[in-house]
């Protein structure tokens, strides 16, 4: 099926394929030299591994979803006791209000330290974590009712402070029994198996694609074709790292430059690329293998069907303290290709697996052009 080539620039800020120069890459990526990113030998530059991240810990209180639950999971045990004492349903909004007034400064105590000792904490063997923890929620709950009595919420006995005390110390060993299933949850063996399967998925494809790229070349250009095996080398010696549970969000960009790189060997004109990135958002914390499968998909389902190609746009940018992640790529005229889904459905899963409520995933197609929006917390 022909296409006509856009004419206009749309709502994602792409430029017309046809306004475009033959070579759309930067000096750097010109057809001089391999690709943009240097050779593997021995004194040529190379990308370094991802650094490992560093291990969580199960006392990581300090994300939105946690102070969210923890706050919606003490209101609710705090009008249900109210529900046993209450003289009428009247009084109950008022009884709970003046309880939750009580007890969330406590809570927010329990979580703000929690969070500042989370690694002494984690260092810790699972008994002197139980204790440490208990005894920090019995404090808590003493400074919850003592506040509360200070600004006349409630009237101050110091007989009475068990009552607070074991409240704070039991509220904190649920929220602790919580973390540690919560924490165990994280990164399950299916999760890993998830990863396992996308990593099959794409590196077959794309190697096959590559090396088919690179045997095109031996006759015509042997330099040329060498190269493009010695970035793939170098690519996949990358994605093959043991890079933990996460990696950062500019280590994630290079991958997707490597892969574009070589991409644009095969697609020549008909593949271009924008890049719009915000060094502030390279230190994210993101999965592994986050951004790889979503510019494969926009090769696959907005370049290659499309006679006159297709462009990419990869935006990064730092917005209210989070990183947000945008790649948008026009989509060929006419019914539109369905795939399995399975690597959107995969990097959402894991993003949110990995920041809970604080993440955001979104996709948006407007009949021209198709886009992903991830943001993560910085």
């Amino acid at each position: 099926m022909s296409q006509t080539p856009p004419t206009t620039h749309d709502e994602a800020g792409f430029e017309p394929i046809t306004s475009r120069p033959a070579n759309a890459w930067p000096e750097s990526m010109s057809a001089g030299a391999s690709t943009f990113f240097g050779s593997t030998t021995l004194d040529g530059p190379r990308l370094a591994p991802p650094a490992a991240a560093p291990a969580p810990s199960v006392f990581d209180v300090c994300h939105v979803g946690v102070v969210l639950r923890a706050v919606l999971s003490v209101n609710l045990v705090i009008g249900v006791g109210v529900l046993f004492f209450t003289s009428s349903w009247s009084s109950w909004p008022t009884t709970t209000t003046m309880g939750a007034a009580v007890a969330l400064p406590a809570l927010l105590a329990w979580l703000l330290l929690a969070c500042m000792l989370k690694g002494p904490l984690g260092r810790w063997s699972a008994g002197p974590q139980w204790i440490s923890i208990t005894v920090l929620g019995a404090a808590c709950g003493v400074f919850g009712w003592t506040l509360g009595a200070v600004t006349g919420l409630d009237a101050f006995d110091m007989r009475r402070w068990p009552a607070p005390a074991a409240a704070g110390a039991a509220m904190a060993a649920a929220f602790f029994l919580w973390l540690l299933l919560r924490a165990q949850a994280r990164f399950p063996a299916e999760t890993t198996a998830k990863l396992a399967e996308l990593q099959s998925r794409i590196r077959p494809h794309f190697l096959f694609n590559t090396l088919n790229t690179a045997l095109s070349l031996v006759r015509l250009d042997p330099p040329r074709a060498e190269g493009v095996l010695e970035d793939l080398a170098e690519l996949f010696r990358v994605a093959l790292a043991d890079s933990g549970e996460s990696t950062t969000l500019g280590d994630e960009v290079e991958l997707a430059k490597r892969y574009l790189a070589i991409e644009q060997i095969r697609f020549g004109d008909r593949l271009q690329v924008n890049w719009d990135l915000d060094e502030d958002a390279e230190s994210a914390r993101v999965p592994p293998l986050l951004l790889q499968p979503l510019v494969e998909n926009a090769v696959r389902h907005g370049v290659e069907p499309a006679p006159e190609g297709g462009i990419i746009r990869v935006r990064t940018r730092v917005k209210l303290g989070r990183a947000v992640v945008s790649i948008a790529n026009t989509v060929p005229p006419g019914p539109p290709r369905h795939g399995n889904g399975i690597a959107l459905r995969n990097v959402r899963d894991r993003v949110r697996l990995m920041h809970d409520v604080a993440a955001q995933f979104d996709t948006r197609y407007d009949g021209k052009v198709f886009r992903v929006r991830i943001v993560v917390p910085i």
